[in-house]
């Protein structure tokens, strides 16, 4: 009988074993009675199966750093001189597969000044539901006087393996706006690339367009948009953004809209659908996305108001209107699915619809429309069968929590985060159960832990895809080359 047959995992733990042996591992060590300080915060969160190694630092000077993981289906140990663990990737993944739908303990252990100190474990559960493999965000200094130096990134979540979509150096550093998936699809999303000659760059299937989405008597081109789930239809707003500086100096700037309408545009007709139900010059009308059925659209739409003085008091309301996949039309009946009230913290933004249509995440501040200014600024679901809304306690935090986006599954979704810092907004990612219930955040793992405390720039409007999209940088320079594809309106 092999020893395999005795033991699934009894392989695995020998050779981790054997790879100890020649380490310094911890003898005599005194108990800290304490989580150890490390960073990533990593306790009690839920990871996906397929994620990348969770690499930490040790913030605390020592000599030699020791972990390890240890579950009921193995044992992973690592020692590392200096105060950061990275954890083999395959050795990593192939534990995480032993633990699926389990949890495991980490115990780190630290020699400092020729003494060992063991620190209490920290518990992490492994979800057997997995995580879609990419994720793109745009690298953006945390500033408000000017742009510079743009990149739009493509990461993959399972490793440490970085791309550049689009790169400053390649577009003549023109502003850039996010990556966005239709549905997580690789084969269909666009981004922005602003200023003049820009457009739209419309990823389908790979063969890039170039796309001016503006008519006549559009207050703007497009700006905030989403795929309507055929492909066919794009559902953007045309606002006039203004940026304006606080006299509290305790807010840094606010964006603010004094012109906002949603239009839809039909993208294999290259049309423009004007509905005037969503574009009530009374009405600042933005953030529109499709349900995942493609019979309902959901906007965030607020009073204008006639003064900038007033933005205070500028507050959104989710709404949601029917739509005809046929027509590209708008029913004539508003439903108001979450009203903002004046005084509280329920001005809505960024309407994200799950997978499975069950939910809808969104961001709720004290008022405007610009929450990653907004220290108070949290996320918010709410049951669309039931009404009830998950306050998402678990997930936010004291700082800017925004700029969501599902995994294809439902299962997970990311969001940018400025908990770290204040400052700098990075990917965190969190679990959603079957009925609703989100985990604890956790941040995207790097191969060097260090690299959040050494990048200057913030991780914005992260989005999951389920493959690596059919284009790069090179693609995008030479799309901006390409004469942009006008529209006619249909009123």
């Amino acid at each position: 009988m092999s020893l395999r047959s005795l033991c699934p995992y009894g392989l695995y733990v020998l050779t981790v074993l054997c790879l100890v042996a020649c380490a310094e591992k911890p003898h005599d060590a005194e108990r800290a009675e304490m989580l150890p300080p490390i960073y990533p915060d990593y306790e009690g969160v839920t990871v996906p199966v397929n994620i990348a190694p969770l690499n930490f630092l040790l913030r605390d000077d020592c000599e030699v750093v020791y972990a390890e993981a240890k579950g009921t289906a193995g044992i992973i140990t690592i020692a590392a001189r200096g105060n950061e663990i990275e954890f083999g990737p395959k050795q990593w993944h192939r534990f995480l597969e032993m633990h699926q739908d389990k949890s495991f303990r980490i115990t780190v252990s630290a020699k400092k000044d020729g003494q060992w100190i063991e620190y209490d474990p920290i518990s992490i559960n492994v979800s057997g539901d997995s995580i879609d493999p990419y994720l793109t965000y745009r690298l953006i200094e945390p500033d408000y006087e000017i742009f510079s130096r743009l990149q739009i990134k493509e990461r993959c979540v399972e490793n440490f393996t970085e791309r550049t979509l689009c790169d400053y150096n390649m577009v003549g550093n023109r502003c850039m706006n996010c990556h966005t998936y239709g549905a997580g699809r690789p084969d269909r999303s666009f981004l922005y690339v602003r200023g003049e000659g820009g457009g739209m760059i419309l990823n389908d299937a790979g063969q890039l367009r170039k796309l001016g989405l503006k008519t006549d008597n559009m207050v703007s081109g497009s700006v905030y948009a989403q795929f309507s789930p055929s492909g066919r239809w794009l559902v953007f707003s045309a606002n006039v953004i203004i940026p304006g500086f606080h006299a509290n100096p305790s807010k840094r700037l606010e964006v603010f809209d004094t012109k906002s309408d949603v239009y839809v545009a039909d993208l294999a007709n290259n049309t423009i659908v004007a509905n005037p139900i969503l574009a009530d010059s009374l009405t600042l009308e933005t953030f529109p996305t499709f349900s995942p059925d493609g019979k309902s659209l959901y906007y965030c739409a607020a009073q204008w108001k006639p003064k900038a003085s007033a933005i205070d008091s500028l507050q959104y309301s989710l709404c949601r209107v029917d739509f005809n996949e046929s027509t590209g039309r708008v029913g004539k009946e508003i439903d108001t699915i979450v009203a903002a009230r004046l005084g509280e913290k329920s001005s809505v933004c960024h309407p994200r619809v799950s997978p499975d249509g069950r939910y809808l995440l969104y961001t709720v501040a004290d008022y405007g429309t610009f929450p990653i200014w907004h220290r108070e600024s949290d996320q918010q679901m709410i049951d669309l069968t039931t009404g009830e809304i998950n306050e998402m306690a678990r997930a936010n935090s004291d700082q800017s929590d925004t700029y969501h986006s599902w995994s294809s599954n439902g299962r997970w979704i990311v969001f940018a985060s400025k908990r770290d810092d204040g400052l700098y907004g990075k990917p965190y990612f969190c679990h959603v159960s079957e009925t609703g219930e989100v985990s604890k955040a956790f941040v995207l793992p790097q191969k060097h832990p260090t690299l959040y405390e050494t990048n200057l720039k913030s991780f914005n409007a992260p989005e999951l895809g389920r493959g690596q999209v059919l284009f790069d940088a090179a693609d995008v320079a030479a799309a901006m080359e390409l004469p942009a594809e006008t529209f006619s309106r249909e009123d």
